[in-house]
């Protein structure tokens, strides 16, 4: 989970945003709110364990993706980076991707 909190931010500008990654697609936002609900999902996440970094650039960007869709590719180097924190802490394996995914053109020639 990734979450904006600037030391001068008010309840009402915190923004929260859960990512869900299967290691099959591209990560996808699965939740996200402002204010009181984005002090819920902290919550939440606390509770049981998930990871939570903080990048106001990055929940900037993630806020404009829409629920339950793809990020889009241009985010991909920057919530790579989230991953692998949050797989890192959590003594997770990082998902690797399917051997269809890692094929060259060469390959398909």
């Amino acid at each position: 989970m990734t979450k904006s909190n600037h030391h001068n931010t008010t309840l009402d500008q915190k923004v929260a945003i859960t990512l869900e990654y299967d290691g099959e697609s591209a990560p996808k936002v699965t939740a996200k709110g402002s204010g009181t609900l984005a002090e819920q999902i902290i919550k939440i996440a606390e509770e049981h364990n998930i990871p939570i970094t903080e990048d106001h650039d990055l929940v900037q960007l993630l806020s404009q993706v829409e629920l339950d869709h793809e990020i889009p590719e241009l985010l991909y180097e920057a919530v790579v980076q989230v991953l692998i924190f949050a797989y890192q802490l959590s003594d997770k394996e990082i998902p690797t991707p399917p051997q269809e995914a890692l094929k060259t053109d060469d390959e398909f020639s």
